[in-house]
Parts: structure tokens; sequence; C-alpha cells
């Protein structure tokens, strides 16, 4: 039972309350000013609204979670679209087109400038690199990687550098898109901003991101796609913990972009597009294409790469060497220069003959290839719509020529070639389905452009195995295919969990002798070694003591099995639950290295799973990505 507080108790704490405090906290005899104390009560009430907000109920608040994922979205929005008309201003100043028009178009170019202005811009995006080069050596970790590895973690300062020199590249007319600053310096400040304010790893991991999916929603205005962006390449899943932070990220970052330049699409589709039942096999004939020209393209940046560098030229000049042969394809293309954006709707909206199609893909293809390759910094989101789209169009105008008496909606077939290429280069079909879905806003076409989008998805997985930021990750020597591989899986590697008390056996050792060492109800296995000590495969107790099993003559090489199956101490757990999967064994040997077949110890299938649920349930499940126990594809 609570007791009232005495009259005169009551009084004093008022009066304390009421009046200010002196330097040693005792009650001045005179009041002070009405607006001082004004100006005081606003003071307290400030304070303890930031106390209420404070660190530490930041991290256990979700909806503060979701508050700052809005507040960031706007930012990054407001970002995008600055980023946006600098591009614009660049064009305008280097290239001399009307503030009307997007360089892609390609319309009226003048050819001193289309050749001209590449090579400086790749010797300042060169000369600029190098300056970054020696005060930051390190690799510039992106979303992805940050999410995967680090626990959400990245360099703002990093993040910076890349949008400008990623600004400076598109700015000079490099076949990049600007997607790749966009998420890399949105991510970055939610980062940042999440480590200012020490939120848990997973709820970082999260603000990452929000950041790329409000800049990737904002870049096309397409809140849905900038969500499932981040769901399926930043974060690696899809829960209901991260839906409200991200989807408020994306709607916030939409929301900004429609208030300060208009809610105009990437491209405008307004004629009716006709799909018939038989346009869905030719769409998934499409798809393979898609997903070989996806492979095509990665791959020739890797080419473009490996050239530059075995002609031992200076990494500075690399760039204005790509600007060369870039200015020089854009005498006859044009529309190779800058990110892609004006040339679809010009696409879309002309009626090109298939040859012009092709050659122009064959174009765009190798421009972005050699931007890349040659040093421009930049993504190929942009470019693999436009690509899709070229290859769509001449896809159907070669299927109208061969069968004309077929009904082939060409805007349907473009439209199904953006999804489809898109989804093979930058690995995210979800984000591609959503994306053509509300750009066109017609289901229909959402449901044509699912069927290239899964096709190429699933040859680029099976014939190539990465999206281009994995096999960019995959050439830096980075282990990783996506957010879903995780940090704590890669730092939980077979030394942590191998058992060192491996029992061996010569392999020439006598059955009859093996028997009588390793009785039944002993070990489960026996380890067998050659004549330098080296592993030769292994033997079950149960399948020594087989009362069937003539003894005369044979040795222990007689049962062995998975001579040619083994980890590495430096392997992951998710490689060795792979491993035992791929060799159907219960136990595994761990030898020194490669070329060093010792034994020096071993796992068995049981305890690396429990290790993997115990470590996926300390860090909190859902960091599991896509809860996938193997593979990482």
């Amino acid at each position: 039972m609570s007791q009232a507080i005495p009259h005169n108790l009551a009084s004093r704490l008022a009066a304390r309350i009421a009046r200010p405090f002196g330097p040693r906290g005792e009650a001045e005899a005179s009041p002070a000013p009405i607006h001082d104390r004004d100006r005081h009560a606003v003071s307290v009430r400030m304070r303890a609204l930031i106390r209420s907000f404070s660190r530490r109920q930041f991290r256990n608040n979700e909806v503060a979670l979701i508050a700052l994922a809005g507040v960031l979205g706007l930012f990054i929005g407001l970002s995008v679209v600055a980023m946006r008309e600098i591009m614009q201003w660049m064009h305008e100043a280097n290239f001399a087109i009307p503030a009307d028009r997007l360089l892609s178009e390609g319309i009226n170019p003048i050819p001193w400038r289309v050749v001209l202005v590449p090579i400086l811009g790749g010797l300042a995006v060169g000369i600029a690199a190098w300056l970054i080069r020696r005060r930051r050596p390190h690799d510039i970790v992106d979303a992805i990687e940050a999410n995967a590895l680090y626990g959400g973690k990245m360099s703002l300062i990093d993040s910076v550098n890349l949008a400008v020199m990623t600004l400076l590249s598109g700015g000079f007319g490099a076949s990049v898109g600007l997607e790749a600053a966009y998420t890399q310096l949105g991510a970055g400040f939610a980062s940042n901003c999440g480590e200012t304010l020490r939120v848990r790893r997973q709820d970082l991991r999260t603000l990452v991101g929000c950041g790329a999916g409000a800049a990737i929603a904002a870049a096309f205005n397409a809140p849905l796609a900038g969500a499932f962006y981040a769901f399926e390449l930043v974060i690696g899943t899809y829960s209901p913990t991260v839906l409200a932070p991200v989807g408020v990220a994306a709607l916030a970052g939409t929301f900004a972009v429609r208030w300060t330049v208009g809610p105009e699409p990437l491209f405008l589709v307004s004629d009716p597009i006709m799909i018939g039942n038989w346009d869905y096999l030719w769409f998934a004939a499409l798809g393979l294409g898609a997903g070989a020209l996806g492979i095509a393209t990665m791959l020739g940046v890797t080419s473009t790469e490996r050239l530059l560098r075995r002609r031992t030229i200076p990494s500075w000049l690399r760039p204005a060497l790509g600007g060369v042969a870039l200015g020089l394809l854009a005498l006859v293309f044009p529309q190779v220069l800058g990110s892609g954006h004006g040339a679809i709707q010009h696409v879309l909206g002309s009626d090109f003959v298939p040859l012009t199609l092709l050659l122009l893909m064959l174009a765009k293809a190798l421009g972005s290839a050699v931007s890349v390759g040659a040093g421009f910094r930049g993504g190929l989101f942009s470019s693999s719509l436009f690509l899709g789209s070229l290859y769509g169009g001449a896809a159907a105008g070669l299927l109208a020529w061969a069968a004309p008496a077929t009904h082939v909606d060409q805007i349907a077939y473009m439209l199904v070639g953006m999804g489809a290429v898109a989804a093979s280069i930058v690995g995210a079909p979800v984000t591609m389905i959503l994306l053509i879905l509300e750009l066109t806003a017609d289901f229909y076409v959402a449901m044509a452009v699912m069927v290239g989008v899964i096709v190429a998805s699933l040859v680029t997985r099976l014939a190539f195995g990465y999206s281009f930021a994995t096999w960019r990750f995959h050439l830096r020597g980075v282990p990783i295919r996506g957010a879903f591989d995780i940090g704590w899986i890669r730092d939980l590697t077979v030394e942590k969990i191998m058992r060192r008390d491996a029992l061996t056996a010569p392999a020439d050792t006598p059955l009859a002798e093996l028997r009588e060492q390793f009785p039944l109800g002993g070990p489960k296995r026996i380890f067998l070694t050659d004549e330098k000590g080296g592993f030769a495969g292994m033997v079950g107790t149960a399948d020594l003591h087989d009362p069937d099993l003539k003894t005369e003559g044979a040795t222990a090489a007689t049962l062995r099995k998975g001579e040619n199956q083994f980890l590495l101490p430096q392997q992951n757990i998710r490689v060795a639950l792979d491993r035992f999967i791929a060799a159907e064994l219960e136990a595994l040997p761990v030898l020194a290295g490669p070329a060093d077949r010792r034994i020096v110890g071993f796992v068995t299938e049981a305890y690396a799973l429990r290790r993997y649920n115990q470590e996926l349930e300390r860090a909190g499940g859902s960091d599991m990505g896509d809860n996938r126990l193997f593979g990482a594809d």
C-alpha cells in the first residue's frame, strides 16, 4: 500500500523544481525572469527527449529503427536527385547536349567531343584513382561485402570517394551507370549512422540494406524494386523484421524524388501490349540467350582488365586508353555513351531493323566492358537494362521476319529482354520482375518478364555461378557469393571445429592385425596412411568386423574408402558441409595442406551441423540469409 507524500515535503519539492538552481545547487533567493525560466524548461524537456532516445534504448526500439530508416531514405533520395542533376550538368557542359536531352539518346553528337571527352575523362579518373590509392590503398567495401563479411560496417570516406569517381566517370561519357554510386553512398551513410548510434549487428546490416534499397528506389522511381534489391542482394534474405525498415526507406526515397523532380518513370510505354500463349515459349528461349549475353558481358570486363594488365600499362593510364576505344566506338554508335537511360526510351519509341539493334547491342556490350575493365568506376545496372532492350527488340524483329504470320509485339520482347539480361548481370531476379511491373503497371507483362528472368537466372547460375558483383569479389579473392555468406561462417573454420585425436594405421596393415588393434565398441573409424605418412583413405570399424569378411591375405587398403575426400584447416563450415554431402561420408580427415597430406585431425558431419546451428542461433537466426545449410547458390 502506497503512502501519501507529506505536505511539507511536497511543498519543498515543488518550490525546488519551480526555482532555478545556483552554481552549487542551492535555490536562488530571487526569481529569474520569465523568459529565462521558459528557456530553462525547454532545455530540460529537450534533454529528457534526447535521453529517451539514448543509444541503449535505440538498440531495443524497433519503432525508432523504422523512423531512422525513413529519415535515411529521404536523405538518400535527395542525394540521388542531386547526383543525377550533377551528372546531367556535366553531360551538357562536356558534350554540348540540350538540357532536355540525355546523353545516351545519341542525338546530333559533336564528333570531336565524342572522341576527346572520354579520353580526358579517363585521364582525370586515372589520376584521381592513383591519388586516392596512395592515401587509402585498401579495396573499397561495398554494401554486399559489408553485410557478408563485416557486419554492415562501411567507410563513409571510401563511399564518398567511390561516388565522386563514378560521377567523374559517367560525366565524361563512360558507359556505366550511377546506381553503384547511389547504393554505395546510401549504404555507407546508413552504416555510419548505425555505428554512431551503436545499433546491434543485425540492425546495422538492416540499415545498410535500407540505404541501398532507398537508392535504387529513388533511381528508378520504384519502391518495390528498391526494397527487393535490398532483400536479394544486400541483406540476403526476406523476413518480417526487415520488411518495415527497408520498405519505409524505399518509400521515403521514392517520395523524395517525386516531391522534387516529379513522378516520371524511367521510360513510358503508352501503347497496349499484346501477349499470346505461344509467346511464353519464345520468352523462355529469350531467357537462354539473355543468360549467355550476361555471362559474355561479365567475361568481357575481365578480359579487358587482363589485357591491359598484361601490357604492363600504368594503372593511372588505363582509363584514358579505355576512353580512346570508347570514343572511337561512339563515333559510329553514340548511344554507347552514358548509362543508357535515355537510349531505352529512344529504342522503345522507334522502329529499328533487327540488324541495327544487334550491332548497337554488341557496341554497348563492348563499350561497357571497355569502360569498366579499363578502370572507369560505375556499375552495369542501367547498361544491362539497355542491353536487354536491344536484345529483346532484335529477337522480336528476327522472329517476325522468320514467321511473318506470327503476331510479335516488339515492346513485350524488349521488356522481357531487359528483365532477363539485367537479372543475369545484376543477380536480382525478383527485383527485375518488380521493376518492370512498376514501370509498366502491367501485370501480364510482369508474368512474361518472369519467364525470361527465371530462365536467364538459371542459365547464369548453372553455367557461370556469379552475378557481376560477386564475380568481382571472386576475382579479388574474396570468398563470398552474396550477402548470405555472412562473416561468422567465414570465421568458423575447420581448424576450429576439428578433433585432433585421429586414430591412424598404415594402409598395408593386415586385416586380422587391424581387428585386434581396433575391436568393436571402440572408435568408429580408422584413418589409413601410406608409406610417406600421408592420408590414404579410411576404414569403418563396423566394416572391419563384418562376419562375412575374409581376412586371409587382405590388408586395410582393401576396405578403404574416401581416399580423395578430405578437408583443409582454413576452409569454412559451409565448404565442410558441402563436402560431406558430396562425399556421402559421416566423417572426413583434415589434412595439413593441399600438397601436405599429413592428417592433423578429423571432423564429423554431426558435430559440424551442431556447431553450425549453435552459431546460427547465437547470431540471431536471420543472419543466415536464405537459411540454406549448404551451397552459396
